[in-house]
């Protein structure tokens, strides 16, 4: 009996003919690019997110025209992955419905009902935690913020776009296989007051600090806050940021990238003394084989002035947040495939 071939995830920057030619082949992909390149692509096998900034071998690249395409290996007739399409309530099932042993890419839009809902309740999701669940958020060009949608794209309904809902792919791996997600985040808590919100969303406006009641973009320009520090939530040891989009002082208000959930706990990140460095550091020390998945956050891209430089050859999408099961943000998410055989 002929022994199962190893699930592998090759990444390049290719032209939207080669995508094609690849999409007719019925190989198993998933893309990122600006809607105008996503927009009309045959039905295939794939799911997308609309993003145009991506980190390449040569370096970060920030381009409308290109294509960055993860494609998927070594796939049994017996065991294909199976690409569902996502609302805001049918989310919950993406644990359940992932492979008994395997892992799952999710895109999810940017701003969406099904972002919100993924945000608030995935680790609360049935079958959480017991099949790695890893992704990214779409986004738009920062220049298009306001003016267009974060999309998705579905593969096996025309290549229809949605800004609504999300995509997954759900992959099953051979029993000898193992999928591992790694989270690089340079922050924690700092020392400052907690903040506190009565409402979930992605606009902050009111909250309480230290208990009294204030105003989040006020806080932020009488304490001339450092907006590259996110707020931090500390959920039994493990800390998940919200990163600032902008503060709209005359509004008073504060655009999120990521949603603040009333009555939890936030405080500004500790200072990094020196963001490009520490997240170099932070990065592996060297790049394995076994690494077939990365993305990276629009803020780490920013900060880190990463346009032209790159991160050891860990390529993929910039996005608009990350998941590596739940949803993060200003992190860098990677997924290794480690076989035993």
């Amino acid at each position: 009996m002929a022994q199962d071939a190893d699930i592998r995830i090759s990444s390049a920057l290719i032209s939207r003919d080669e995508l094609i030619t690849k999409i007719q082949q019925g190989e198993y992909l998933v893309i990122a690019a600006d809607e105008t390149v996503l927009s009309g692509l045959p039905s295939g096998n794939w799911i997308a997110g609309t993003i145009p900034y991506f980190m390449t071998r040569a370096g970060g690249k920030v381009d409308r025209n290109s294509i960055f395409v993860n494609t998927i290996h070594g796939i049994a007739p017996n065991r294909a992955p199976r690409i569902t399409l996502y609302d805001a309530n049918s989310i919950s099932r993406i644990a359940q419905e992932a492979p008994e042993h395997g892992f799952t890419i999710v895109i999810l839009p940017a701003m969406s009902q099904v972002h919100l809902s993924y945000a608030q309740k995935a680790p609360e999701y049935p079958n959480m935690y017991f099949s790695p669940i890893v992704g990214w958020i779409s986004g738009v060009h920062l220049d298009d913020l306001g003016s267009r949608n974060a999309k998705v794209g579905f593969g096996p309904a025309n290549g229809m776009l949605f800004d609504q809902q999300a995509v997954a792919m759900h992959i099953p791996m051979p029993e000898y296989q193992l999928a591992t997600i790694n989270i690089v985040n340079l922050f924690t808590q700092g020392d400052g007051p907690e903040i506190k919100f009565p409402n979930t969303g992605f606009k902050a406006e009111e909250c309480t600090i230290n208990g009294t009641p204030g105003n989040l973009a006020d806080y932020i320009k009488q304490e001339n806050i450092d907006t590259r520090l996110p707020l931090v939530a500390n959920y039994s040891g493990v800390m998940i940021n919200v990163s600032i989009q902008q503060v709209d002082a005359l509004h008073h208000r504060v655009d999120l990238y990521a949603p603040v959930f009333a009555d939890v706990g936030y405080r500004f990140a500790k200072p990094v003394p020196n963001y490009i460095e520490s997240f170099n550091q932070a990065l592996p020390s060297s790049v394995s084989e076994d690494i077939a998945f990365t993305c990276n956050c629009i803020l780490n891209f920013l900060y880190s002035e990463l346009e032209g430089k790159n991160t050891r050859d860990l390529t993929g999408p910039i996005t608009f947040g990350e998941v590596a099961y739940q949803l993060l943000n200003q992190t860098m998410v990677y997924l290794t495939l480690n076989s035993a055989r």
